[in-house]
């Protein structure tokens, strides 16, 4: 009975040391663990930098995996492991161009990432471009493809409750600086151009058509206004010039306007920068050398002041230039 005694007590004993060690085991399995997480949630937090130059561009196309993203901003040295970002789950990553300065923490990366916080890229369409132009200086400054531009620009389904008889854009593309995200799409912008447009419009020229003479349309004032866009040199001269047109007009006289030449030149691929005799003799319904009344179309985008003139002439009885 004793020596059962005896053995139950070193059995008791014996499976409380392997409790003891097994729990101890447990503890170090599950500090382990606890001491990564804790290690990683300090780098987390950590502002890091590691490029070299005051800041670094990174761009991140449209349908790009997030995985793919943080890989690819830890190799640009924006992040310090890409690993990291599970901690905070699956992010929903914005497309675009981003711009980060200085140390950034693993969370303020995530949160511009997720608000997109893209770079703005400023872009100003001065007064008197043709639609061709202005692709032409939107594809230079990188803000979408030149032949994308043109298909819009070219299509006038924008302008058409507008202007019914408009075959494109030209004209309708308001000068102005503005001011895109980046990843902003072709389509976008050339709205934004048209929706400016409509809203200059009709908030500063449609009260002058209003209490002007009747009879005139939108498609008639853009015309005349992309003349006197073209003729003018300081703003004092448009509603002078635009009253010179108008007199002609009203007297049946062929206006005589050199820039509608030089917009015909420029469609058929002929203009070299010098507008010869020969040329004020070709045959083109925007030759006002040769045909009366107001081209086919306006010939330029005007700006606001030379809507404004078009809608307003002055009132003068002027006939010519001096």
């Amino acid at each position: 009975g004793k020596a059962r005694a005896r053995g139950g007590k070193r059995g008791k004993s014996g499976g409380g040391r392997r409790i003891a060690i097994g729990f101890g085991i447990l503890l170090l399995l599950l500090a382990v663990p606890a001491g990564q997480l804790a290690w990683s949630w300090w780098k987390l937090q950590r502002p890091f930098k590691g490029y070299p130059e005051p800041e670094k561009l990174v761009t991140v196309e449209t349908g790009t995996a997030a995985s793919q993203v943080l890989q690819k901003l830890e190799k640009e040295g924006v992040l310090a492991d890409a690993y990291l970002i599970y901690f905070l789950r699956d992010p929903k990553i914005q497309a675009g161009e981003y711009r980060f300065h200085g140390h950034l923490t693993t969370s303020q990366v995530l949160h511009m990432l997720v608000r997109g916080q893209v770079v703005s890229r400023f872009v100003t369409v001065v007064e008197g471009l043709t639609l061709e132009e202005i692709a032409d200086q939107l594809a230079r400054e990188k803000l979408g493809r030149r032949e994308v531009f043109l298909d819009l620009m070219r299509a006038p389904g924008l302008i058409a409750d507008f202007d019914p008889d408009a075959p494109d854009l030209e004209g309708y593309l308001f000068p102005e600086t503005y001011n895109f995200a980046s990843g902003t799409g072709e389509r976008e912008i050339v709205e934004t151009f048209v929706r400016t447009f409509r809203r200059r419009f009709e908030h500063d020229v449609r009260p002058l058509l209003d209490k002007g003479p009747p009879g005139r349309s939108v498609r008639q004032v853009v015309i005349l206004a992309s003349i006197v866009e073209k003729e003018a040199k300081i703003p004092s001269e448009r509603p002078l010039i635009a009253a010179v047109y108008r007199n002609r007009l009203e007297k049946g006289m062929g206006l005589a306007a050199d820039p509608t030449v030089i917009y015909a030149l420029k469609r058929l691929g002929r203009w070299h920068g010098n507008l010869r005799r020969e040329d004020l003799r070709m045959d083109s319904p925007y030759n006002t050398y040769r045909w009366a009344g107001l081209p086919p179309g306006p010939i330029c985008s005007p700006g606001l002041a030379s809507l404004i003139a078009a809608a307003e002439p002055a009132d003068v009885p002027y006939l010519y230039f001096v």
